[in-house]
């Protein structure tokens, strides 16, 4: 199985290059409202129902990172696939393990689950 994490400080990130892609392949009709200033990100919100805003950290949170358009858009795009404070890297795992991501100030590594008690 594989399974895309971020592996730098900051946080996980799509390009809009890569959002647009992955909306595209998933047949979800977008529009995209660009930033108000320099430093913001795009917006995205579905064209049936502008309500709905289509962000990659939400769209895609720990539990769907395993997603396989995601992982394929990542592989194809590369670097140009990583958003802002992002550095995405896909990882592979064997298919019966039940994993989950670790996150340290955004930087994330894959592992198995376990029982935890305190």
């Amino acid at each position: 199985m594989k399974i895309v994490i971020n592996c730098c400080y900051g946080g996980f990130g799509l390009s809009d290059t890569a959002l647009e892609m992955i909306l595209n392949r998933k047949g979800i009709e977008w529009e995209k409202k660009l930033p108000d200033h320099e430093w913001g990100f795009s917006s995205y919100t579905r064209k049936d129902n502008p309500e709905e805003t289509l962000d990659a950290h939400d769209f895609f949170t720990w539990d769907k990172r395993n997603d396989t358009i995601l992982v394929e858009v990542v592989e194809a795009l590369g670097e140009d696939a990583w958003g802002s404070y992002s550095e995405l890297k896909v990882v592979e795992i064997p298919d019966e393990v039940d994993w989950e991501i670790v996150d340290y100030d955004g930087m994330e590594h894959v592992a198995e689950r376990h029982r935890i008690w305190r």
